[in-house]
């Protein structure tokens, strides 16, 4: 069974920054893409950013810049940095694992709450 627990979400000021931790237990195959997605109030979620086990990197467009995602394979740790931060990037952000099994399936964490505020 695979498990996802996220951490650090906390409420910001304009301009501040945040670091997200997401920490994945359970065996995890190669290949597998660790993944940050977010979801404000009604809004659909989206992708924030995306890193494969082989350190491939991808952004959303509003994040680019601003963001860093990274991983740490030996202890299946997938982080998400996140600088000048606005009042948009307030959402419920959220950890995601897809590995290959007979198919690509995807695990998800419960997510934790980032609030920035003036």
């Amino acid at each position: 069974q695979v498990r996802l627990v996220e951490s650090g979400g906390d409420l910001v000021q304009i301009g501040g920054s945040l670091r997200l931790s997401c920490a994945v237990s359970g065996r995890i195959f190669s290949p597998n893409v660790m993944g940050w997605y977010r979801q404000a109030p009604g809004k659909q979620r989206e992708l924030v950013a995306s890193i494969g086990n082989s350190g491939n990197e991808n952004y959303g467009d509003s994040v680019k810049g601003r963001f860093t995602i990274s991983r740490d394979n030996a202890k299946n740790m997938v982080y998400l940095q996140m600088n000048s931060l606005k009042p948009e990037d307030t959402a419920v952000y959220y950890c995601k694992v897809s590995m290959v099994l007979d198919t690509w399936k995807d695990y998800w964490g419960q997510g934790t709450q980032v609030t920035v505020s003036s």
